[in-house]
């Protein structure tokens, strides 16, 4: 048995008898992916010069 703290509502529980790790419920789990759907999370971007070597010029993309 190892009691583990969910990620959404904080609360510890047994993650032996949780079918919805690594979340306490499958209601904190629904929220979770309800957050990302929303985009309430976002990863940083450290380094935005290097993006620049991704995106191509106006004339490659079909442009004249």
């Amino acid at each position: 048995m190892a009691v583990c703290i969910c990620s959404v509502c904080h609360q510890p529980f047994d993650s032996d008898s949780s079918p919805a790790l690594p979340f306490c419920s499958e209601r904190c789990r629904m929220v979770d992916l309800t957050r990302w759907f929303e985009e309430g999370y976002s990863m940083r971007v450290e380094h935005d010069h290097e993006l620049e070597e991704f995106k191509r010029p106006a004339n490659e993309e079909g442009e004249d």
